[in-house]
């Protein structure tokens, strides 16, 4: 699926500011997000660690609420509930020890109460999509870090969202895992047909994932660049070899004073 760049944004910030407060104590984390994105593609936030980017997915998802500008999610052809349309993914794949993968996956269709024998098939063609026929019934402690985010990925899809956020979801898997991990999102997010945010403080990741980056700077996060990535898919690795991938790196570690 490629996104609709034609359609209504399916993600609409707008001046958004979010503040903490503790007690006497205030810390902004976000003070100006504006940025749109359209149904079906996949966004790269990028900004260094601390710089409010998680917070942005919290508030995307409706767990937080922000307190300035403007957040619009769907739209009348794409109409959304966040308790029912969102999928995440974290860092650590969080997989529940003592059930198997099979259950494991199944576990947002369990919460929201859906027909269990039509998830109990999703889940299973969501494992075969991302590779891990065969390993419906193994716990996660028989499965590598990277087969383990894998199932995580399954598991955010089985209720079929509209958007699924993620969260620096490679971040704790070795450099040759990572970059098959991003081959296969890359395909995943191609067969499947969702629209994704995708965290990260990889410059590198962003610009190879992303449809567009968004760039965010030091915290409080405030949007130093929002940009397409015009480059072909399906994408390979070597193309990180081509002159126009280097362009936009180094847009990006312009942007955030490293260059």
């Amino acid at each position: 699926m490629s996104p609709d760049l034609s359609a209504e944004p399916f993600i609409r910030l707008k001046g958004v500011s979010k503040t903490y407060r503790s007690g006497r104590k205030e810390h902004l984390a976000i003070s100006d997000a504006t940025f749109d994105v359209m149904p079906g593609e996949l966004v790269a936030l990028v900004g260094p660690s601390g710089c409010g980017k998680s917070t942005l997915l919290k508030i995307l998802a409706g767990l937080h609420p922000h307190d300035n500008g403007q957040v619009k999610v769907g739209s009348p052809t794409h109409p959304f509930n966040p308790a029912r349309d969102v999928g995440m993914v974290f860092q650590a794949p969080l997989l529940l020890k003592w059930r198997r993968i099979l259950e494991n996956v199944l576990l947002p269709a369990e919460i929201l109460g859906l027909d269990m024998e039509k998830a109990g098939n999703r889940a299973r063609d969501l494992l075969k999509l991302v590779g891990l026929a065969g390993y419906e019934d193994k716990y996660p402690y028989e499965l590598s870090g990277g087969m383990q985010q894998r199932a995580a990925i399954a598991r955010s899809l089985v209720h079929d969202p509209k958007l699924v956020l993620m969260d620096e979801p490679f971040g704790a898997l070795d450099a040759l895992t990572r970059e098959k991990m991003n081959l296969e999102l890359l395909r995943i997010w191609k067969e499947a047909g969702k629209t994704i945010v995708f965290v990260t403080h990889g410059i590198s990741e962003a610009v190879f994932l992303g449809t567009r980056v968004v760039v965010l700077t030091a915290g409080p996060a405030r949007m130093a660049d929002n940009f397409e990535i015009e480059l072909p898919h399906p994408r390979t690795l070597d193309i990180k070899t081509h002159a126009q991938f280097g362009e936009y790196t180094r847009r990006v570690y312009k942007l955030l004073g490293m260059e």
